[in-house]
């Protein structure tokens, strides 16, 4: 499984193929099942967590699965997302930040949900990758499935959550072995939030982050992303970024003296997962959908190596 962060861990064809992504796949996409979880019985892990979780994950969980009901938590957190934290993340990168491919994205409609999916380099990735979107009009709820220890289950990681993502950093993703069996339910929570319609997941198909010296090559793909996407049957839309650190406070400050890298970001069209959609439900399945992501990942990747040589 692919998350926000260190992971606790839940394609084939070019770049002109995924573009011609096909009007039977779009189509069968659409007419797929939305609403209230289009039919699925929404999972709750403080139900199958009940003796497995802490109180103050309890709280948590119960806290933030809340703040996705309609109402005035939502639209508080909503505001916070468009009009603070897409600004000071803006503020901080402006200097450095370069965006292409935008027109390759498909109408963002409210009431549709969607997956973005992106390498893996720097804790900041998805931040900077949404906060351009959410700038440019996105108006869902964002998700970050996240790894539970430090963001779920201390005072700080709660903190943490709602000052840095306005508490998009959800579903957990638990890492203690005692607790593997609620990941189940995690993933379940995830796909059913995208069914429902209205949320926009941003998601790691490397399952975490890539210390490699070479931004250009990837770790395995995770199969718990593909199983996510299969149940899902979403819109998935590939970025690649390159050009940030892991130490924040570096990275703002050489965002104004003239120390930092060019933060490249590319976005591509929709994934076409060809008739992959139509197999049976399989890890051989998920392991495919998820390779699929990262080879679409990869060829951004080969565009960004392009711009990056052509700057001055």
């Amino acid at each position: 499984m692919s998350v926000q962060g260190d992971s606790a861990g839940p394609g084939a064809g070019g770049y002109a193929k995924r573009v011609s992504a096909g009007a039977e796949a779009e189509a069968w996409m659409d007419a797929g099942p939305t609403g209230a979880g289009a039919g699925l019985e929404r999972p709750d892990l403080l139900v199958s967590g009940k003796t497995r979780l802490s109180r103050i994950e309890k709280l948590q969980i119960a806290f933030i699965r809340k703040s996705f009901d309609p109402g005035s938590l939502d639209r508080s957190l909503r505001w916070g997302q468009r009009y603070v934290g897409s600004s000071w993340i803006h503020y901080f990168t402006r200097h450095l930040r370069h965006v292409h491919g935008v027109e390759r994205l498909p109408e963002l409609s409210p009431d549709r949900s969607f997956i973005l999916v992106s390498n893996h380099r720097s804790f900041f990735d998805l931040y900077v990758v949404t906060a351009e979107l959410v700038r440019r009009g996105l108006p869902h709820r964002i998700l970050f499935p996240v790894r539970a220890n430090f963001f779920y289950d201390t005072p700080l990681g709660f903190l943490v959550n709602g000052v840095m993502s306005f508490f998009a950093m959800y579903p957990p993703i638990f890492r203690d072995r005692s607790k593997l069996v609620l990941n189940v339910d995690s993933i379940g929570e995830l796909v059913w939030m995208l069914r429902r319609g209205g949320c926009f997941a941003g998601m790691h198909p490397e399952g975490m982050r890539n210390l490699t010296d070479d931004p250009y090559t990837f770790l395995p793909a995770q199969p718990g992303i593909g199983r996510v996407i299969h149940e899902a049957r979403v819109s998935v839309l590939p970025v690649f970024i390159n050009g940030l650190i892991n130490q924040l406070g570096r990275q703002v400050a050489s965002n104004f003296d003239g120390s930092g890298r060019p933060i490249v970001v590319v976005f591509g069209a929709p994934i076409d997962f060809g008739n992959l959609y139509q197999q049976r439900s399989s890890p051989r399945v998920h392991r495919a959908i998820a390779e699929r992501t990262l080879e679409a990942i990869a060829e951004l990747g080969h565009e960004e190596r392009a711009i990056r040589s052509g700057m001055t």
